[in-house]
């Protein structure tokens, strides 16, 4: 619960808040659905060999998605919220049901790409022609390195990141869910948007393991870099230089996409929290006045806005960076019947293109 100091004013939401994120959530969704429901269609009917990295994409196509499907009431929350009390089946459904999903499939979005990036590194130095072999390849478990165990990996790892992300996060919202019975306060209010001690040690628990997977899928994309820039050097294959070349331009996509999303959520939920704690002691404003939280407010809600995002561009990634990818969606939008073309393109790529092959 919120502060009791904090009870007895309200949030005040601009137009940005009322207006613009529903609309922004609205082209999100409407871009976002189909463009996931493609992906998982390419991944899971498409690809007949399954590597780890399709085994990991599925399961971030099938967040992703579900993501998308809160898009929607996020944004009838931000139009009516301020119009629904906290008993009102709409808004116990954006506390019980829109918040948890969000949260897990934020976290599982994370998760899932730090064993992407992992599997795809141990796919690289494995097949690559640099002068000496990787020293990653002693440091690396084996279950990263043999393709079939890579396979049982990749399920075991997404079911355990499910399981594990999903308990908590229903954990949590079964033991700190908002009391609503006697309260007559709007649903868009404090007590929603801030909650109380138990939500602020759980977000600061959530960024800390954020970051700890960022800087996992940092390391390990800079280490791939390194690893690139070594293996030029020592071949003068024009096949592997293109394939080096386009995988290095998908890394400073990813990353770029990760770091414009992902990490000013992150970042600012840490310093929300702060500001929080520095307002907890302070006089509450007059009943008729906006809260003093009120901007902070909307601030953390337009970067939620920017973090969920990325579930909506990790299609158009697949489309403008890998070709596979690309020609399969075409070919189910009608607008490209080169079937034959896409399967023989993948026949003639190389151990190392495909390998490499994808955005991610």
């Amino acid at each position: 619960m919120a502060n009791d100091s904090h009870a007895e004013s309200y949030l005040c939401q601009t137009s940005t808040t009322s207006v613009v994120l529903p609309i922004i959530y609205t082209i999100m969704s409407i871009t976002g659905l189909p463009g996931n429901a493609i992906s998982l269609w390419v991944f899971m009917r498409k690809i007949a060999v399954k590597t780890s990295t399709h085994i990991y994409l599925i399961n971030l196509g099938i967040s992703n998605l579900l993501l998308c499907l809160t898009m929607p009431f996020q944004a009838i929350y931000y139009s009516l919220g301020t119009k629904w009390h906290q008993h009102n089946t709409m808004c116990q459904m954006a506390i019980n049901g829109l918040t948890p999903v969000i949260h897990i499939n934020i976290c599982i979005g994370v998760m899932i790409l730090s064993w992407v990036a992992l599997s795809r590194f141990a796919s690289l130095i494995q097949h690559s022609h640099a002068d000496r072999p990787s020293r990653w390849l002693k440091i690396i478990p084996g279950a990263f390195l043999c393709r079939k165990r890579q396979v049982k990996l990749a399920y075991a790892l997404c079911l355990v990141t499910w399981t594990i992300v999903t308990i908590v996060v229903i954990s949590f919202v079964v033991l700190y869910s908002i009391s609503v019975k006697e309260s007559n306060e709007t649903c868009y209010s404090i007590a929603v948007e801030v909650g109380g001690e138990g939500s602020h040690v759980f977000a600061l628990v959530a960024v800390s393991m954020f970051f700890v997977f960022f800087l996992l899928v940092l390391c390990t994309y800079m280490a791939v870099i390194r690893h690139i820039w070594r293996s030029r050097r020592s071949t003068v294959i024009s096949d592997n230089q293109r394939v080096y070349a386009r995988v290095f331009r998908n890394i400073i996509v990813i990353m770029v996409v990760l770091v414009v999303c992902l990490l000013p959520h992150h970042i600012y939920k840490a310093i929300f929290i702060h500001i929080i704690n520095e307002q907890s002691g302070s006089a509450s404003p007059p009943n008729d006045a906006c809260h003093p939280l009120s901007m902070y407010v909307e601030l953390k809600n337009i970067l939620l806005c920017l973090a969920t995002l990325r579930c909506s561009t990790d299609p158009i990634m697949y489309f403008l960076l890998d070709k596979m990818f690309r020609n399969h969606a075409l070919s189910l939008l009608r607008l490209h019947v080169s079937a034959k073309d896409s399967q023989s393109s993948k026949s003639n790529m190389g151990p190392l293109s495909l390998v490499t092959s994808g955005c991610l």
